[in-house]
């Protein structure tokens, strides 16, 4: 094509009205269509090209040329238009009044909880066993639980390393010189001989193997290490750092009972239980080494224990507690007992206290009867403000690993559980299934629970 072709076809598109030009006179809608009028010979060029070199058009606001002076907006007067401008501004109070309500709740909420002044008052990370604080119990009995261990000082059961302190099952016939026959039948274990029994009946520290009544020898051994009498708490944190046992119908525990039974026996006086679990897989029903619970037991007797009211439980999803540290946390307060894992953030389980509501209604207790008598209030005499009784008395710290029980903690017919709670040869049918169980334990330590730290505060400055 000639240049002479080429002014032309430009000067005919440069001529029309309808199209703009930007700077210096250049056709602007030429240009985005890849026109190049400088190279001669040829019409257009890529539009990468020329939208990089060429200006761009200024935008105009649009102006209608047929709409001139006033003219009528029909829609301003159609009453369906204000009652949607009205259901606008209705729609925004409600928005706001939720905001505000919701910042409102969030600080009655936080400001309600906050923690005054906390002090340090123990701290133990287990470069040794201190044992000006912490002490054994040594029983046979399972400290009321009916578990099938044998609490000891052997250092096999307990011991201390650079991971800290370690609460390791073991069997008796490797640890001691009792023989698997002698755990069936005609053997007597009396720890009142030696002196090492820390419990106060003959059945925590006599047992007598007996074939005609099912009775047995504890065929597994343990620890339980206690800061009573050293160590206690009433209002303010504990914080326990904690690897749990690998390992079926393994029960480790992290919790406190107190220091004088002020209200009576158990649960009178209370419990709590900041960490329990199992040690059996994710596949085990009732929750294996997945899960733990924290708990409240509180109640007039035994059988109208409470602790269902206030107890909750921390499921892990693609891991368990046996395979790394996690620390378990309790904050306790006149109003309140707060429950929570490795952070205050994570909350497992909110007890609230409140004076007009105290333990007594929230269980309901006067409603019920025992032996066609009424339950007595055993914390009538309590001269607590906040309705927390018994939770308002001192309590010491425990650590320990049982195996089994006759309490319901592992229930019948669950998991291929090998005994029941209520025979009377529990512990027989529990040792046949050795074989079962026993491979599914850890190695070395870790069948057991490694507390790596363990931390006390108490409530006020120091």
């Amino acid at each position: 094509m000639s240049n002479d072709l080429t002014t032309k076809i430009i000067s005919s598109y440069g001529s029309r009205e309808t199209h703009s030009t930007g700077e210096g006179g250049l056709d602007v809608n030429s240009a985005a269509a890849g026109w190049d009028s400088s190279r001669p010979g040829s019409i257009y060029t890529s539009s990468r090209q020329s939208a990089a070199t060429l200006p761009r058009a200024a935008k105009r606001k649009f102006k209608s040329y047929r709409l001139r002076g006033e003219y009528e907006k029909p829609w301003l007067a159609d009453p369906a238009m204000k009652k949607t401008r009205w259901n606008n501004w209705i729609v925004t109070a409600w928005c706001l009044a939720g905001f505000a309500g919701a910042a409102v709740l969030c600080y009655t909420g936080v400001k309600q909880y906050q923690t005054g002044p906390i002090c340090l008052v123990f701290e133990d990370d287990f470069k040794t066993l201190d044992t000006s604080v912490w002490s054994h119990q040594v029983t046979l009995d399972g400290f009321g639980t009916g578990s099938f261990d044998w609490t000891t000082t052997d250092s096999k059961n307990s011991y201390v390393d650079g991971e800290g302190l370690h609460i390791v099952p073991t069997l008796t016939t490797e640890t001691t010189d009792i023989t698997a026959d002698q755990l069936y039948a005609n053997y007597t274990l009396d720890l009142r001989k030696d002196k090492s029994c820390t419990g106060t009946t003959n059945a925590s520290c006599v047992a007598h193997s007996d074939p005609k009544t099912g009775a047995m020898i504890p065929p597994v051994r343990s620890a339980r290490l206690i800061t009573k009498d050293t160590k206690t708490l009433r209002y303010g944190r504990v914080e326990v750092v904690a690897k749990l046992p690998k390992g079926d119908w393994l029960w480790p525990a992290i919790w406190m009972m107190p220091q004088d039974s002020t209200y009576g026996v158990w649960p009178r006086s209370g419990e709590i239980d900041i960490m329990e679990s199992r040690g059996n897989g994710h596949d085990y029903a009732p929750g294996g080494r997945n899960l733990y619970y924290g708990s409240l037991h509180w109640g007039p007797s035994g059988a109208t224990d409470a602790y269902w009211r206030t107890t909750s439980a921390k499921r892990l999803r693609r891991s368990d507690f046996s395979e790394s540290f996690h620390t378990f946390g309790l904050e306790w307060d006149a109003k309140y007992m707060y429950f929570y894992m490795d952070n205050r953030l994570t909350q497992i389980m909110h007890v609230g206290f409140k004076a007009k509501d105290d333990l007594w209604k929230m269980g309901e207790f006067a409603e019920m009867r025992e032996n066609d008598t009424l339950l007595e209030n055993p914390w009538a005499g309590s001269d607590s403000t906040t309705g927390n009784a018994p939770f308002d008395q001192p309590f010491y710290l425990i650590l320990n690993v049982a195996v089994g029980s006759r309490i319901g903690w592992f229930p019948d017919n669950k998991g291929d559980k090998p005994w029941l709670d209520s025979a009377t040869n529990a512990q027989w049918t529990f040792w046949s299934a050795a074989d079962q169980w026993l491979p599914t334990w850890g190695e070395g330590d870790q069948r057991g629970m490694t507390v790596k730290s363990v931390k006390m505060w108490r409530q006020g400055a120091c």
